[in-house]
C-alpha cells in the first residue's frame, strides 16, 4: 500500500481531515489552497476513490477516505510505538501524551496524577484535552488520544476500561440551604421548589439524571444549564440554589466550607461509575503507559478511601464498557 501512495500527498490529506476543510489545512501547511487540492486530486487518482466530499463549508471523508485515515493513522500508531520503544532505553525522558476527560476530571488529575508525572518527567508533553462523554470516545476509538476519563461511558468493544468505581451523583449546596437541613437522601421532588443548574445533555451525568427523572415522574428545572463543572460550583457558591454533580466533579467546589453535598435516595443517580480508558488492542508508547499506571493507581485509592465499603481487588481490563 506504500508503494502505491505518495506520502506527502497522504500528509496533505490527513491535514484536510484534521482541520476540516482544504482551506484551513493551506493555512496550516502554508501552502496555497489550490496545490493542496491538487493534491488530493492525484491521491483519488492513486486511490481510484474519491476521499472527501463536499460538506457544507467543508469537506469530510467518504468511506474510503475513513478507511485511508484508519489505515494511516494505525501505521502512525505502529510507527510511534516503534520509535517510543527505542527511547524507552533513556526511562522515558522524551515523549507526548494525549489526555482526554470530563471537565470533572481535570482539577482531580492536575491535583494528582497528572501533576506528579510532569515533576518526574518534565521533558515528556501532556496535550490535556476537556470533552464530553461522546467526545473522548470518539478520540480514544480513532486513536487521537492515548488515555481517556470519563463518566459512564457507552458500550463499545474498541475500549479497554482500565479501572472504574461507582460515581454517585449527589446535590451540592450552601449549608444554610434548606435543603442541607432535611438530614435524610434527597428525593428529586426535594429539589422542585428551588432554583437548580445543569449539565448540557451530552454529558453522562446529566443523562442518569434524566433517567432519575423519568423514574420518578419529576421534571426539574434549571435556570443554567452548562458545559462547566466549575459553573456549576460557582452558581451554587453564589447562592443561587444547588447543582447535580459526582463527587469527583465536585471536589473542588465542595472544598468551600460553606458548601455541602447531600446524598440523592434514587438507585439510578448512583448506579454510574467512572472509567480510565484506551484504544483496545492499542500499543501504547512507554510514556503514555507509565501515565495510564499512574492514574489507575491513584484512582483506586481515590476510590477506597471516597467509596465506602469498595473492596480492595486487583484491577481488571474489561473490553467492553458497560452502558
Amino acid at each position: 500500500m506504500d508503494d502505491k501512495l505518495d506520502t506527502r500527498r497522504v500528509r496533505y490529506f490527513m491535514q484536510v481531515l484534521d482541520s476540516g476543510s482544504v482551506r484551513g489545512a493551506a493555512d496550516v501547511l502554508d501552502m496555497d489552497p489550490s496545490a493542496v487540492s491538487r493534491a488530493i486530486g492525484l491521491l483519488e487518482q492513486e486511490c481510484g476513490v474519491p476521499l472527501l466530499e463536499r460538506h457544507g463549508r467543508g469537506v469530510v471523508p467518504t468511506d474510503a477516505g475513513q478507511m485511508l485515515a484508519g489505515y494511516v493513522r494505525r501505521q502512525n500508531s505502529q510507527k510511534q510505538h516503534l520509535m517510543a520503544q527505542m527511547d524507552s532505553i533513556r526511562k522515558i525522558e522524551r515523549g507526548h501524551i494525549d489526555v482526554v476527560a470530563g471537565e470533572g476530571y481535570v482539577d482531580w488529575l492536575m491535583r494528582h496524577s497528572l501533576r506528579d508525572f510532569m515533576s518526574t518527567h518534565p521533558k515528556i508533553t501532556v496535550d490535556l484535552d476537556v470533552a464530553s462523554t461522546d467526545e473522548i470516545v470518539q478520540r480514544v476509538v480513532e486513536e487521537r488520544a492515548h488515555i481517556g476519563m470519563l463518566f459512564q461511558p457507552p458500550k463499545d468493544e474498541r475500549l479497554t476500561s482500565h479501572q472504574s468505581h461507582p460515581q454517585p451523583i449527589q446535590a451540592l449546596v450552601l449549608a444554610s440551604h434548606p435543603l442541607a437541613q432535611l438530614g435524610r437522601p434527597l428525593k428529586l421532588a426535594d429539589l422542585l421548589p428551588y432554583p437548580g443548574a445543569t449539565l448540557h445533555r451530552n454529558f453522562g451525568v446529566r443523562q442518569h439524571i434524566e433517567a432519575a427523572e423519568i423514574s420518578e415522574g419529576v421534571r426539574l428545572p434549571s435556570v443554567l444549564t452548562t458545559t462547566s463543572f466549575g459553573a456549576l460550583g460557582h452558581f451554587v457558591s453564589a447562592g443561587l440554589g444547588y447543582a447535580l454533580g459526582t463527587r469527583i466533579a465536585l471536589t473542588a467546589s465542595a472544598s468551600h466550607p460553606a458548601l455541602v453535598e447531600l446524598p440523592m435516595k434514587n438507585p439510578l443517580l448512583s448506579q454510574g461509575r467512572s472509567h480510565i480508558v484506551s484504544r483496545h488492542g492499542r500499543m501504547l508508547s512507554p510514556a503514555a503507559a507509565e501515565l495510564l499506571r499512574r492514574i489507575v493507581a491513584d484512582m483506586r485509592r481515590y476510590a477506597e478511601l471516597t467509596t465506602p465499603g469498595l473492596e480492595k481487588r486487583p484491577a481488571t481490563r474489561k473490553r467492553a464498557v458497560a452502558a
